[in-house]
């Protein structure tokens, strides 16, 4: 029996740029852009940022996308069995969001929400609640024609998933800006400051969770897919999901 050589044994580096470009472009599209036009209210300065973050954004994700279905992993499953890593710091993200609004709100007592708070359409989260329900349902749909092998089926449910994801996103940036015409921005009051920092945090994960389905769906119609990919996009679409009813029933119903 020949004896395995140190070349075998050697370990087997997988080098990237994709994640470290796509961070950079999410973090220049969505907290910078969001920053330049909302707080500091700069449109030219947010289309820098945005002109900046989105080519890195899709160069990242595209790479990374054509890593995972070109290349063979080292190790099987290794990305279903880390996600719940990351949905676990995730909730603790979100979770300091939350412990901060609470101390405001009970500190305040009576007196909220605090002066210079228009009053909340609370029938725009009902039905945002609705469609991101919708979109997940959808994509759980989308996920059983996968299993069955049917692609074209997969594609047409994943488009209506994008669809519904991106018909909440309208609503969050058509809620904002007429609340923005109402002279209630971030730094109206505390209550502004918790509204727009919360709901905002969640829409950033809904533009990810668009740009997982847009990556999953483009090399679908070359009939190149990955059982992991479709199914961590799903789970953390559905994280999104539920995060967004402890959203809209603590900023808006509480």
């Amino acid at each position: 029996m020949s004896q395995p050589t140190s070349a075998e044994h050697a370990h087997h580096w997988e080098v990237s740029w994709a994640p470290l470009v796509a961070t950079f472009g999410a973090l220049f599209l969505i907290p910078f852009t969001f920053s330049a036009y909302y707080v500091y209210e700069d449109s030219f300065l947010a289309i820098i940022f945005a002109g900046i973050g989105t080519p890195l954004l899709l160069a990242g994700i595209a790479k990374w996308v054509s890593e995972g279905i070109s290349q063979k992993p080292l190790l099987e499953g290794v990305s279903p069995s880390g996600l719940p890593y990351f949905i676990v710091s995730e909730v603790f993200i979100f979770l300091g969001f939350f412990v901060s609004y609470w101390t405001i709100r009970l500190s305040a007592g009576n007196e909220w929400p605090p002066e210079g708070t228009p009053e909340i359409n609370l029938w725009m989260p009902i039905i945002m609640t609705v469609i991101l329900v919708g979109s997940s349902w959808t994509y759980h749909v989308a996920e059983e024609k996968y299993d069955h092998d049917d692609l074209a089926g997969f594609r047409k449910w994943l488009i209506i998933s994008i669809a519904l994801g991106g018909i909440f996103l309208g609503c969050t940036f058509y809620e904002y800006s007429h609340l923005l015409h109402l002279d209630f921005g971030p730094s109206t009051n505390a209550y502004s400051t918790i509204f727009y920092t919360i709901t905002g945090f969640h829409a950033s994960h809904v533009v990810i969770g668009l740009g997982m389905f847009i990556a999953i769906l483009i090399p679908a119609y070359s009939g190149k897919t990955n059982k992991y990919f479709v199914f961590c996009a799903g789970v953390y679409w559905h994280f999104v999901d539920v995060i967004w009813f402890f959203v809209a029933s603590q900023v808006y119903f509480w």
